[in-house]
């Protein structure tokens, strides 16, 4: 049975998300603010964090800072601000997904169970693609022979990418196959998360792994890359 942390500051909200979970077979822990969610986030390391972004006191983004630090909890962000730049500042700090106030619990309950799943049904092979290698089931990515952390969806885009390696993939696919239907138009999910795989792949070598094909999408082409997977 997994376990999802829900902390919102809002009791109509977390009892309403609680009874629709723990219907759906979750185990639910929950809480109010900041530093009691970092509480029970490491003394109970649940499966996956529906985090708040305005809390009292410590708030979400802070939160999601931390959580990040400690591990990879799959982290889904719920939000009433509508400016793609406070979504966009969760997504960079490590949040895997957010859902905005006013929602629908069935959209949340759908989110929480692709996170849920995408693990296990990663493939056993490693791929290996250029200067990369990268592990579906032990989660970790070598580049030139030197381990690089990436957070889950980081990890997932990758994946997906490599096993299409020079080919052009669409925005919808990605956001398709990495955050599921529900996320196919929201392209602040692809902007922060490539950004971010670049920081962490060419810090090392300088190299340019991942390119732009204008309004179409992205192509990973590994320095050494020789042939991709359908």
């Amino acid at each position: 049975m997994a376990t999802v942390l829900v902390v919102d500051d809002q009791p109509d909200i977390v009892r309403l998300v609680r009874d629709y979970l723990e219907r759906g077979g979750f185990l639910v822990l929950t809480a109010a603010d900041g530093e009691q969610a970092l509480q029970v986030a490491r003394r109970s390391h649940p499966d996956l964090v529906i985090l708040d972004l305005s809390l009292p006191g410590l708030d979400g983004l802070d939160v999601a800072r931390a959580l990040r630090r400690d591990g990879d909890v799959p982290i889904i962000m719920l939000t009433a601000r509508t400016e793609e730049s406070d979504r966009v500042a969760g997504l960079e700090l490590g949040a895997d997904d957010y859902v905005t106030k006013p929602f629908s619990i069935q959209e949340l309950l759908a989110r929480v169970r692709a996170h849920l799943r995408r693990a296990p049904e990663r493939t056993t092979s490693a791929i290996e693609a250029g200067d990369f290698v990268l592990d579906a089931i032990a989660h970790s990515i070598t580049v030139l022979g030197k381990p690089i952390h990436l957070t889950p969806k980081e990890f997932d885009l990758l994946l997906h990418l490599a096993r299409h390696a020079g080919k052009v993939i669409t925005h919808r696919v990605l956001l398709t196959t990495v955050w599921g239907a529900q996320s196919a138009h929201q392209p602040e999910y692809l902007r922060v998360f490539v950004g971010q795989l670049r920081k962490k792949l060419e810090a090392e070598t300088g190299k340019q792994y991942i390119q732009t094909e204008p309004w179409v999408g992205y192509r990973f082409v590994p320095e050494g890359w020789t042939g991709g997977e359908e």
